[in-house]
């Protein structure tokens, strides 16, 4: 394996995305710095920006623009983000 590939992050299923989210909100509908996922930069937007393309899974997403790192979802500049307990159902 080369150095580029193993630093390499691989993107998260959705619900490993989600199960690393309720370990860093302090309480559902709790706002979470994209920041705090310890993904790439690039990783972080690419990330996101895929799940928010999906209707089925954006309705679960809501994005906020409060104080910190921004990152491009989409073209919307975001922060943070809040993902909604009810995608469970989806999981």
């Amino acid at each position: 394996m080369t150095t580029n590939a193993a630093s390499l992050v691989p993107l998260l299923s959705l619900k490993e995305l989600y199960r690393l989210y309720t370990s860093l909100a302090a309480k559902p509908g709790t706002p979470v710095p994209l920041s705090a996922f310890k993904l790439r930069h690039a990783e972080t937007e690419k990330l996101f920006s895929i799940f928010d393309e999906d209707y089925h899974i954006s309705r679960f997403f809501h994005f906020h623009h409060e104080h910190g790192d921004e990152y491009s979802i989409n073209g919307e500049r975001v922060t943070h983000v809040v993902i909604d307990p009810d995608i469970r159902l989806i999981l």
